[in-house]
Formats: structure tokens, sequence, C-alpha cells
């Protein structure tokens, strides 16, 4: 491939991305990060708000559980002087929620109290995160894509607790919200999970509020998550300066560090800036980052030694990094491009973490090609004018001088 100057962008390159993580350092002083819940200790439920469309009871003397999947619904029977037994209701046999109960109700004790039968049941869920235990408790079953509240709505039936975040997951009528509340000295869990229920319950009514799901992060886990993801991070960019220099030279292992380096300030800039909740799924997608962007960085590398070695003919190490990043330049903007249609499917197509996931790895492929190309080699050029090592093995070589 006809070799360009690649070169001439080094220097400005380098003052773009100073500049950029500046502006990111600038931001997490005064913004800071958007700690999820994994690094934050406190309180963090999912709730959907509708109002249900039976009421489920047991009278009799066994234990009975209420489970529900995307195709049916089961009652787990046990306990003494029972026959332990699950009884399934298949949606496609019983299309409607007036089927359903009328089928339920043949369960000796299980009682089903509809309240519109007409609802499909394909679309139903629990309110499993609080319990799914029909003795002793009323079970609702609910109704999805019927929601009318708004994030507004909830945020305003909490205000009166301290530390509240709310955020929306899913779209329209179908929305469930996620309540995260860090703790306060002397709370626990069970004091915070009462407080926000009981706000819920006084706003909608409790029938109407489903727990989806409910998760708590103590102080000493959320240290101990955030030490071991630093520790993590820092021994797999350490393990990878290893590898790059036993393969190729210090000059080079070095280089490929910083590009890592630079890739995750980017992303973290990205994150600090947009506010973005940095979970556990977020630190997934940095260090998935890293490995990509040592890949295509190892690429290279490998085209310059290859280049090191038989062009003979030169007498500066610019040409040879210049020509080992033209040769290499369609493979790497054809890889990246090609990840590219799949993060962006994910990210159009999902919701909740996984959209987080795949918008920080949008940024990371972009920032590792960028760096791998104009970065990396821009370091190596840069220790290789510094301190003149041997180009590499051939005999022919070892005389050649870096540009004055």
């Amino acid at each position: 491939m006809k070799r360009m100057n690649f070169n001439k962008g080094f220097i400005p390159c380098a003052v773009l991305s100073i500049i950029v993580i500046v502006f990111g350092i600038a931001g997490f002083i005064t913004k800071g990060i958007n700690f999820g819940i994994d690094f934050k200790p406190g309180l963090i439920e999912e709730v959907r708000v509708a109002p249900p469309v039976a009421e489920v009871t047991y009278s009799g003397s066994a234990k009975v559980a209420m489970e529900l999947s995307a195709g049916q619904l089961d009652l787990v029977i046990s306990g003494l002087g029972a026959v332990n037994e699950t009884r399934s209701f298949n949606f496609a046999e019983f299309t409607t929620v007036e089927a359903l109960a009328n089928e339920m109700n043949k369960v000796s004790g299980v009682k089903v109290a509809v309240k519109n039968g007409s609802f499909p049941s394909t679309k139903l869920f629990l309110n499993s995160a609080a319990t799914n235990q029909l003795t002793n408790s009323v079970l609702y079953i609910y109704p999805a894509g019927t929601s009318e509240i708004t994030t507004d709505d909830v945020r305003s039936a909490l205000s009166d607790l301290q530390g509240i975040d709310v955020k929306q997951l899913g779209q329209g009528a179908d929305a469930s919200y996620q309540i995260r509340m860090g703790t306060s000295e002397g709370s626990s869990q069970n004091d915070m999970q009462e407080a926000v229920n009981q706000h819920l319950y006084t706003a909608f009514t409790e029938s109407n509020v489903a727990i989806v799901k409910t998760d708590f992060i103590g102080s000493s886990m959320s240290n101990s998550i955030a030490y071991k993801s630093l520790l993590m991070f820092v021994l797999t960019v350490a393990l990878i300066w290893i590898y790059a220099a036993f393969r190729f030279h210090w000059d080079f292992a070095l280089g490929s560090v910083i590009a890592l380096i630079h890739d995750t300030l980017i992303m973290i800039t990205f994150i600090v800036w947009t506010q973005m909740e940095f979970t556990t799924t977020v630190l997934a997608a940095v260090l998935t980052i890293i490995g990509y962007s040592i890949n295509a960085t190892v690429v290279i590398l490998d085209r310059i030694r290859y280049n090191l070695t038989y062009m003979n003919d030169v007498k500066s190490f610019t040409p040879i990094l210049n020509q080992s990043l033209s040769d290499t330049l369609v493979r790497s903007i054809l890889t990246t491009v090609t990840t590219l249609f799949a993060v962006v499917s994910l990210y159009v197509f999902t919701t909740g973490s996984i959209k987080d996931f795949s918008l920080a790895l949008i940024v990371g492929l972009l920032s590792g090609m960028y760096s791998s190309i104009f970065i990396s080699s821009g370091f190596i050029q840069l220790f290789r004018r510094t301190w003149r090592p041997e180009f590499g093995v051939h005999h022919s070589l070892k005389n050649v001088k870096a540009d004055e």
C-alpha cells in the first residue's frame, strides 16, 4: 500500500488527547463519577406500578409458592400432609387471565379473584422480589405495558427521603423504575427498604406496586469491589506490558501501555461528563476495550518488526513506522467497523446496563483504533528518537539511526 505520512499527525493528536484528558480530570473534580450500587453502599430496588389483574390467596395447610415465567405459571406445593408436586399452567392453553384463574381455582385451597379477565396471560408478572409464597400471603398478578405513571411521579413519592436516585428502565407504559438509596448512619437494609416501600404504597396504593428486584450492598463489600477492580486493572496492564516487552521491545511495550491508559482515560472522561452509571458492567466494557486495543496495537507492532527486518534501504525509523501503519490501516478500520455493527445494534435494541455497556464499548472502540495508530506509534517514535536503540536483530540494520 502507498506509504502515508502518519507521523505528521502524532503531535496534533497527542495535544488533542491531552486536552480531552484534562477536560476529563476537570469533570472528575467538579462532577465526580456516578458510581453504581456495586461501588457505593446502599439499597437498589426495581419497581413497576400497575393495577393488578388478579388477586391470589391460599387457605390450605401446605406450603404453596407461585412462580411465573415467559410461557407458564407454576404452583409449587410442598409441606407435611401435602403431596409434593408442581402444577403448571401453560399460557398457550390458558390464553387469558380468566381462563388461567378458572384452572388455578381447581387447586385445593387456591382462590383467584379476577379483576381484568380479558388481559393476555403472556403479558403478566408477579411481585416476585417481595415474596412468592402464597401461604399466609396475598399475591397479585400484574399486567405488563399498562403503567400510567412517570419518573417524576416516583421521584415525587420519595421526595421526603434523603439520598434517593430514580432511573427509568424501558419506555412508556412498559417502564420500570430503579430506585437507589445510599446508606446513612444507623440505617439497615430492612429500614431502608421499608421506608421506600411505604412511601410508594402511600402514593400508589400497596396493591399497585410490584417490587421486581431488590439488592443491598454493604460498605465493606463496596470498598472491596472497588479495590479489587482497581487491582484487576493494574494487573491487566502490567501483564500486557510484560507480554509486549518479551514479544517485541521495551519501547514498543511502553507505547502500547500508554495507548491502553489513554483509552481508559478517554472512556472515564466520557463516563464523567455523561454521568453514566459506573457499574461492574461498565467496568467490564473498560477491560474489554483494553483487550481489543492491545490486539489492534499488536498487529501494528508486528508489522513494524517485520518492516524493521526487510526494509533495508531506509536510513531512519520514521519511514518504517509510516509504512507499517499504511500496511495495517485497512485492517484496523475494517475490524473496528465490523465490531461496531454488533455493538451499535446492542445499543439500539437494549436497555439498562447492557445499553450503558454497549455505549462505553462504542467510545472505547473508536478510541482504541485512534490510539493504536497515533498515540502508541507516536510514543514509540519519540522513544526511538531519545534513546536511539538498535532497530532489530537483522545485521544490516544495526547501524540504522533514528531521525534527527
